[in-house]
């Protein structure tokens, strides 16, 4: 009879006889743990904030806010509980990561090795939305406002996406999400999802970066001429500029924001408002920048109210 031995190596389980068991993570788990984790293979990197993470990889997942400076109401336990489907659901075969950038694309570019999109699947043929996180253009904070509000979507029978893209600047970011947006509609049959209807999502710098695609377009940051989201959903921004075009917008922000101005960012929503565009606009009592879903705020629950924004817009076959 053959004995298996087992050893536990941080996080994960191994066989003596070299099979690595997909495990899921717990706040006792490392920053090296998501890196590293089998189910995530070769992105595992960039599911985490930064380009280099070297420096951060024996913090533990109960410390996970110490890796995004400019989010406030982190929750290690919604982190984790997000982090463990995902790695469920290549468990179960489904592929959650796509690079929209091609191999020379990348040659060009080092930088765009560090980009790509992790998929939430909804319905089949359901509207898609993609989510982008923010972090002030330092960092991509998908493990608390980019990951667990994709979640949230495809619980709800939307397809979603939260994209990893450039740090370094508001134009390269935005560039990003054109191609990315721009590779979902090319691979739209064999990704299953619907474009008719499809909305981008986004906090802080990631806000930024949805006004711009709202106000401009794809092609205007490189990618194809597609049509404009048919909603634009907004998280705590500064962001002031507007064109009569604009698709309708959802805007949040906490009253104790001392980031995003809330009073800039409910002037730009009277502005969008004043020239005929549909706009919903919610302040949320003591509650500060960065707080993704708001678990445990006053805020908790604002991206029900957003789904039921984008799916009042939708358009009807």
């Amino acid at each position: 009879m053959m004995i298996i031995v087992v050893m536990s190596i941080s996080s994960l389980t191994v066989c003596a006889e070299g099979t690595i068991k997909t495990a899921h993570l717990t706040t006792a788990s490392t920053v090296r743990d998501i890196a590293e984790h089998p189910a995530f293979d070769s992105f595992g990197k960039r599911v985490l904030t930064r380009d280099n993470n070297l420096s951060y990889y024996n913090i533990r997942l109960s410390n996970v806010a110490s890796l995004m400076p400019y989010h406030q109401e982190i929750r290690p336990s919604v982190v984790v509980s997000t982090l463990n489907y995902m790695i469920d659901q290549v468990t179960e075969g489904k592929t959650i990561f796509y690079d929209f950038y091609t191999s020379q694309q990348k040659q060009i570019d080092r930088d765009k090795e560090n980009t790509g999109l992790f998929f939430f699947k909804g319905k089949p043929g359901a509207p898609f939305a993609v989510v982008c996180p923010g972090g002030g253009f330092s960092y991509v904070g998908s493990l608390h406002e980019g990951f667990p509000l994709a979640l949230e979507l495809s619980k709800n029978g939307y397809n979603s996406f939260s994209i990893k893209y450039r740090v370094g600047g508001e134009q390269r970011a935005t560039e990003d999400l054109a191609a990315a947006l721009s590779y979902i509609f090319k691979h739209a049959k064999s990704l299953d999802v619907g474009v008719r209807n499809y909305s981008i999502w986004g906090g802080s710098a990631g806000a930024r970066m949805v006004a711009n695609i709202g106000s401009n377009g794809a092609a205007a940051y490189g990618g194809d001429n597609l049509p404009k989201p048919i909603v634009v959903v907004m998280q705590y921004t500064g962001h002031s500029y507007y064109t009569q075009n604009d698709p309708p917008t959802f805007a949040i922000v906490g009253e104790n924001d001392g980031i995003a101005s809330p009073e800039v960012m409910e002037r730009r929503i009277n502005n969008l408002r004043s020239v005929g565009i549909a706009t919903e606009f919610y302040k949320y009592r003591n509650v500060g920048h960065g707080f993704g879903l708001g678990t445990g705020t006053s805020a908790e629950g604002w991206i029900n109210n957003a789904i039921q924004f984008w799916e009042k817009h939708q358009i009807l076959r």
